[in-house]
């Protein structure tokens, strides 16, 4: 409102100058000035209206990412019992042999289920023992090193679980979780334990799991020629599944 008195203003005064005797030749000009002057502050004043209708869609950028709104796909072990996942046996089936594990869901029930979903799920099949250290560990469960790497494994590959240390010790035979330096990043990658003891894991890695059948693949796995940490020719694991536990009838 200022500001359209200050035009009205201004153009009364040039008015009154033009129909004077000594301005008559500029009568033309000021009327067309005081036009100009109104049309822009009607241009103005329109243009910062304030909108009503808050409805109105925001236009999308076309080169928007889209949200990734989907929770994760249901797993066969989402939902089983510590008890149930007790009597679940695992079978890897290598290059060099099979190997036999029995869960320790008791002492880490979050990271038994996730181990069981992995392999129910079909994503260490045609993965290769990425890792070994002499006398000391092989380590499997780099998804990224299988036949089937996709999208859908990437994404499941990256969902960390939290540490699970427990009563467990990590001796000969142990199969626990690998993980960095940073607590609760553990995923997919898995060690088998070579060595009698290594007690500078206890309290940190989620021990999970014990083998009970082909140490001796274990360690010819070990035993093999590497480059630092890296096997020359690693071992495929060509396919792992979960079973229910035979027990002995000794």
């Amino acid at each position: 409102m200022r500001d359209e008195s200050v035009v009205v203003g201004q153009c009364s005064v040039i008015f009154r100058r033009c129909f004077s005797p000594m301005a008559k030749v500029m009568r033309v000009a000021a009327v067309a000035v005081c036009l100009v002057a109104f049309a822009s502050m009607v241009t103005a004043q329109e243009g910062t209206t304030p909108t009503q209708n808050n409805s109105a869609p925001t236009p999308k950028k076309s080169n928007a990412r889209p949200v990734d709104s989907q929770a994760p796909a249901p797993e066969p072990f989402d939902s089983a019992t510590v008890e149930k996942m007790a009597g679940q046996c695992v079978k890897l089936e290598t290059e060099a042999g099979v190997i036999e594990i029995e869960m320790l869901a008791e002492a880490a029930p979050e990271t038994v289920r996730n181990f069981l979903n992995l392999i129910s799920i079909g994503a260490f099949d045609t993965t290769v023992f990425s890792r070994i250290v002499k006398n000391f560990v092989v380590q499997g469960g780099n998804l990224s090193t299988g036949q089937k790497w996709n999208l859908e494994l990437a994404k499941r590959a990256g969902r960390k679980i939290p540490d699970e240390p427990s009563y467990v010790k990590h001796v000969r035979g142990i199969v626990s979780m690998a993980r960095p330096d940073e607590p609760n990043s553990a995923t997919t990658h898995f060690f088998i334990l070579v060595g009698e003891a290594a007690t500078q894991l206890d309290g940190k890695f989620s021990a999970f799991g014990r083998v009970t059948r082909g140490m001796e693949v274990v360690d010819a796995m070990n035993k093999a020629e590497a480059e630092g940490e890296k096997p020359v020719k690693p071992v495929r694991l060509t396919r792992a599944s979960v079973e229910q536990c035979v027990k002995n009838s000794q």
